[in-house]
């Protein structure tokens, strides 16, 4: 089992760095992204988020005319995605990037990241919870630990 992570020894600004975990990410039991080779931002209050290869994706994705900022990385893209298992269900901006990541995150430019539903998320093989709240992407397994933000009654902190 591996060691407990507490999300409130994570730094502030992030720590962005490479995580040999494997990552996948399954949409009605069908995989839709595969990789070792993601990175990860980890950031005081906040489970892991994980940025993945763009060719660790294995469907298309469409540009969203939505965007946001963050504080840290800069201007984010979003994505669409089309369910592989009826073809009929789109879901809007639940991915996201970064295509001019400011400066310290330039190594994610035009990585993905996945807020984790509406499909399943894995790590080493774990299913993970998505991060409380519906703003945050971070993904939540079993050795992390801490109160993390997100729900109600956390936007202060």
């Amino acid at each position: 089992m591996p060691p407990k992570l507490n999300v409130h020894s994570f730094p502030r600004p992030p720590l962005l760095e490479k995580t040999p975990r494997h990552l996948q990410i399954k949409w009605n039991n069908q995989l839709i992204a595969d990789t070792k080779d993601a990175y990860w931002a980890l950031e005081t209050t906040h489970p892991p988020t994980y940025y993945l290869p763009p060719n660790s994706i294995l469907l298309p994705l469409t540009r969203s005319s939505h965007k946001s900022f963050c504080e840290w990385k800069g201007a984010a893209t979003y994505w669409n995605v089309t369910n592989p298992a009826n073809g009929s269900e789109e879901v809007k901006n639940r991915i996201w990037s970064y295509e001019r990541p400011t400066k310290g995150f330039e190594s994610i430019k035009d990585y993905l990241s996945f807020y984790a539903g509406p499909w399943d998320c894995y790590v080493d093989g774990e299913k993970v919870e998505p991060q409380p709240g519906d703003f945050y992407g971070g993904w939540v397994t079993s050795d992390i630990e801490g109160p993390i933000k997100g729900g109600p009654g956390t936007w202060g902190w």
